[in-house]
């Protein structure tokens, strides 16, 4: 059970470096390069910002333990959602296979993430059946 805790947060750590700390510095620090990811791709300015401050919220839930299961399970899908559609844009557009790569290796930690979060519940039970009011209404379990 260690081990899998100590993957969990090495995986998420990362993640939250890459997809939450990083895009929120270059925007608080470095606001020019704030757009420099996407231009090139044809995408508009506003697209850089949003997409900054979905990364942030996405990685403040997997990284918050405390955070609901249904909010951390939408988080990582976002996530995934977006590093399949930065390897899309960039094999579309520029096809530099550095560009191609880097969003597929975030997803490969990325599930890792996802994969050891799963494990971390005790067995038997899922987050949802413990957490999510609608599942005690409808089973009966209050």
């Amino acid at each position: 059970m260690k081990k899998n805790r100590i993957i969990f947060w090495i995986a998420t750590i990362i993640i939250l470096l890459w997809e939450g700390v990083m895009p929120l510095v270059s925007l608080l620090f470095a606001p020019d390069q704030a757009t420099v990811g996407t231009r090139p791709l044809g995408y508009p300015d506003y697209f850089a910002y949003a997409l900054i401050i979905c990364k942030v919220l996405g990685a403040l839930a997997i990284s918050i333990p405390s955070a609901p299961a249904k909010v951390r399970e939408w988080a990582y899908a976002g996530l995934t959602f977006n590093l399949i559609f930065a390897f899309i844009s960039h094999a579309a557009v520029d096809q530099i296979i550095g560009f191609m790569l880097l969003p597929l290796v975030i997803l490969g930690i990325l599930a890792i993430s996802y994969v050891y979060s799963r494990k971390l519940v005790p067995s038997g039970k899922t987050d949802y059946q413990t957490t999510d009011p609608y599942q005690l209404a409808v089973s009966g379990n209050r």
